[in-house]
């Protein structure tokens, strides 16, 4: 399943890094990120967490929280969180349900060989609940720039 700009976010709610049950709900009426990344912890993944951290506060006078997901149990995330200093939850989709239904669990390619994960996409969420935008295969470097570049109108 895909989802674009245009369509209802699909609701989930999935345990953040404490623990606690977090779902599309508790963002009503407000402008959400949601990421996706592969695994928390590696190169990337944490040049993006950083990245996005590093942007919070921009992103939050704009009118925005964010959100993570990834397949990574809670531990890990709980870790990450810790280690990295990120102010925003980081949610644990172990048989990533979730990300399959907003088209960010699929085939990847590397050095030729072919397996199923988590394919780093982004989506914006309006009030309503409606997917404004929808990137997948983002590059982590300086993927808070853009998106705030993005969402900004630039």
């Amino acid at each position: 399943m895909t989802v674009d700009a245009g369509d209802r976010a699909p609701a989930f709610a999935l345990q953040d890094h404490t623990g606690a049950r977090v779902s599309l709900r508790h963002f009503a009426g407000r402008n959400l990120v949601i990421y996706f990344y592969p695994k928390a912890m590696t190169p990337g993944c944490t040049t993006q967490a950083c990245d996005l951290r590093d942007r919070h506060e921009t992103f939050a006078k704009a009118g925005y929280a964010i959100v993570g997901i990834s397949p990574d149990p809670v531990a890990r995330l709980a870790t990450f969180v810790e280690k990295e200093h990120l102010p925003f939850p980081m949610l644990s989709d172990p048989d990533h349900a979730v990300a399959a239904a907003y088209g960010a669990w699929g085939t990847k390619q590397n050095y030729g060989r072919e397996y199923q994960g988590i394919i780093r996409s982004t989506f914006v969420v309006d009030p309503k609940g409606v997917i404004t935008t929808a990137w997948r295969n983002v590059k982590a470097t300086g993927h808070g720039e853009r998106l705030l570049r993005r969402i900004s109108g630039d």
